[in-house]
């Protein structure tokens, strides 16, 4: 593997691990299919991160979609309600995550899984209200150079 005019040897698991994780981001198409299929509404929204997508439903983070992937946020009650559930990372140095590939094609496990995740995360910290007149800022004194 080449940077710039380096050459850099590494393995070629690591070479494709970093094309995988760095060159290929996840396409809208995947996002809205995995949207519709979950028969949510306008319950569940994305949000483009990274050039990847995270999934809000009621407001609060459940998944991302990785290199057009769906890993569900570990929670005990998903664990339940999935049984044996496949845990991989969304991206190098994250935690693992619930990797979901079956629960695609069947729209009532998907959307099941979406709400028990959400019923049991913690509801998103309000975020602090910002004017939009803000308070007038000092003007810094500047020191004259002799």
């Amino acid at each position: 593997m080449s940077i710039g005019k380096r050459r850099v040897d590494c393995a070629p698991s690591l070479i494709a691990d970093v094309r995988r994780h760095y060159f290929m981001a996840s396409s809208v198409g995947t996002v809205q299919f995995i949207c519709d299929q979950a028969g949510l509404g306008k319950r569940l929204t994305f949000r483009k991160m990274f050039g990847e997508y995270a999934l809000y439903l009621d407001g609060k983070v459940v998944a991302l979609i990785c290199d057009d992937q769906l890993f569900l946020k570990p929670t005990p009650a998903g664990l339940g309600y999935l049984g044996n559930a496949t845990e991989a990372p969304p991206f190098p140095g994250a935690k693992n995550f619930f990797l979901l590939s079956s629960e695609l094609d069947d729209p009532d496990r998907l959307s099941g899984a979406l709400r028990v995740t959400a019923r049991a995360l913690p509801e998103p910290r309000p975020k602090p209200a910002r004017s939009r007149s803000g308070p007038a800022r000092k003007a810094k004194k500047r020191k004259a150079f002799k």
